[in-house]
């Protein structure tokens, strides 16, 4: 029973120790450790098995995540700078250009948020830049834009910081409302919107326009109303509104605001001096010299203890030194002097420094880039302006041709208008010799002998098709020559030879011939046949087909019907037309 119980106790050991020991996948770790707060050092107690475990499998994507996590959570900025050195190393062994420039960013971070320190955060923003430019991630481009726009501010540059806090608060903000993203990408996108409208408020502040300052702030306050997750954001928009009071003279608002904002923000030592600072003037301002010095001591000390000074706050050594001038305490006059000259010091060696920086390894690239991009769009615009040139040639060559043909089409409607007016637009069997009955009498042996018909039939088919011609009998629809034979009392054959020795025509020709000068003529004399439609025209003189009677009239009168009545409408509607000739109407084109 013993050995029973023994087996089973080496059985339930070895499975529990076999569950210790055995290796947690990297979700399950991170699961583990994800919820503890920023700088809690809880999280090591799986983080450091996370990395571990990375190291031991060679895993550099997971190693690099361990290391990036292990920045976040370490308390010790020390250590945060060790991780982040141990990020970049894991980011270029994993040869990917997207995490070599993020290990960047980190790196640039820590000496930005947690030191302030200017000077080396550039140099891990611009090595960022480096690797993001032809990055298609997006949340990395903006980042990186986000922290160079951050420095541009510092050094004065608030017109170029501006246009990329824009940019960043248009993607972070489109992003932050993507309902199909994971809930830790939506808040790291609400927290780079609200960084990135802070940083428009500064640009706008400093660019004096108010509006859009008070504007700015009071979007930033509604965003983060309540919200424990963006408390120190909150803080942002709480010291940037007691700004805007002190700069209303409303001092006793501002000092509100601004010991509000000092109660949210953690460890933020940059915008606690300006909070300070500010305090220190609104009291200066109410008269309360003894609370004002307090507060600028307050600004002093934090420049004491990290070296680091906003431009904007050297006023402060301005008013210690004053005071204590008009004290007469020459110790703590000497001090606070020996205080500007240092941060004077710093601040010049800080712009010369970051202002060539900037300028020579981002705003050069930038340019380059820039000038690249507008050479392919040159390149690109030489093909479109070859194609708008080939274009406005073909335009032109269109144009041309068709002012010829307008031209031609006028010149055609005068001479047609000139025949109309002298009578002398009639049909071709009135200009010939062999036209009238009359003429067949001088000629009968002469007919005898070329058509074998007798010259009374001649003439009085040659009556009767006079007769057809004056009553307008060719306005018959579906008239045929067999159908007009029968009419006439001969036969087609009789009545073919004398259209065509008579009229100098075939029978067709002839029907059209009529058809089309008739129609030409009511459309010259009475106006009412302008406003017919084509087919109606067509029917109104017999021809069935509306093709048809636009080629036999462009055949008959050198112009398509449609042309004619645009002329005559012209004419009609000009009443000064009838002034001048054809000729000079014609000119008058030109």
């Amino acid at each position: 029973m013993k050995n029973f119980f023994l087996i089973i106790f080496l059985l339930f050991s070895s499975y529990v120790f076999s569950e210790d020991v055995s290796p947690k996948s990297y979700e399950i770790l991170r699961k583990k450790y994800s919820t503890f707060p920023e700088d809690d050092g809880r999280a090591f107690l799986y983080l450091n098995s996370y990395i571990k475990k990375a190291k031991a499998e060679k895993k550099d994507l997971e190693l690099f995540q361990g290391y990036r996590d292990a920045v976040y959570y370490s308390k010790s900025l020390d250590k945060k700078l060790k991780y982040a050195d141990s990020c970049l190393d894991a980011a270029y062994k994993s040869s990917n250009d997207n995490r070599i420039a993020t290990a960047y960013v980190l790196k640039g971070s820590v000496y930005y948020a947690n030191y302030r320190k200017y000077k080396p955060a550039l140099d891990e923003y611009l090595m960022a830049y480096k690797y993001s430019k032809d990055t298609r991630d997006l949340y990395l481009k903006n980042k990186v834009s986000y922290h160079l726009g951050v420095v541009k501010n510092y050094l004065g540059y608030h017109e170029e910081a501006l246009e990329l806090f824009k940019n960043c608060v248009s993607y972070f903000e489109a992003e932050s409302n993507d309902k199909t993203s994971h809930e830790s990408q939506r808040f790291n996108n609400k927290k780079g919107y609200l960084n990135s409208l802070h940083q428009m408020v500064i640009c706008y502040r400093n660019l004096k326009d108010t509006k859009k300052t008070d504007s700015l702030i009071d979007i930033g306050l509604l965003k983060t109303f309540n919200d424990k997750d963006f408390l120190l954001e909150r803080s942002y928009f709480l010291k940037s509104k007691g700004l805007s009071e002190y700069s209303n003279n409303k001092y006793t608002s501002a000092i509100d605001y601004m010991n509000e904002s000092l109660g949210l923000i953690k460890d933020d030592f940059a915008w606690m001096s300006v909070d300070y600072f500010y305090i220190g003037k609104s009291y200066l301002a109410l008269k309360d010299e003894d609370k004002a010095i307090s507060y600028f001591k307050k600004t002093d000390s934090i420049f004491t203890k990290h070296d680091f000074i906003l431009p904007e706050l050297r006023e402060n050594y301005e008013l210690l030194i004053n005071h204590y001038k008009i004290n007469k305490d020459h110790e703590k006059q000497l001090f606070y002097t020996t205080q500007l000259l240092k941060a004077d010091s710093i601040i010049s060696r800080d712009f010369a420094y970051l202002s060539l920086k900037i300028h020579r390894e981002y705003d050069t690239n930038t340019l380059i880039e820039e000038k690249g991009r507008l050479e392919t769009a040159n390149t690109w615009g030489g093909f479109l302006i070859a194609a708008l040139f080939i274009s406005g040639g073909i335009l032109v060559f269109i144009l041309n041709k068709k002012y010829k043909k307008e031209k031609d089409t006028l010149s055609k409607y005068l001479l047609l208008e000139d025949k109309m007016k002298n009578n002398s637009y009639v049909s071709l069997d009135h200009i010939s010799a062999k036209t009238s009955p009359a003429a067949i009498l001088t000629s009968d042996s002469l007919d005898e002998k070329k058509t074998q018909i007798a010259a009374a039939i001649k003439r009085d088919l040659l009556r009767k098709l006079q007769s057809f011609e004056e009553k307008k009998q060719f306005t018959q629809k579906g008239l045929t020559i067999q159908k007009l034979a029968i009419q006439m009392d001969t036969n087609t054959n009789y009545l073919s030879n004398v259209i065509n020795e008579q009229k100098g025509m075939n029978f067709n020709k002839y029907l059209g011939d009529l058809r089309i000068r008739y129609i030409t003529r009511l459309m010259f004399e009475k106006s009412i046949y302008l406003n017919y439609t084509i087919d109606t025209l067509a029917k109104e003189c017999g021809i069935a087909s509306r093709q048809n009677f636009s080629d036999l009239f462009y055949e008959i009168n050198g112009i398509r019907p449609t042309d004619f009545i645009r002329k005559r409408k012209k004419e009609l509607e000009n009443n000064n037309g009838g002034n001048f000739s054809p000729l000079e109407r014609l000119h008058g084109l030109l």
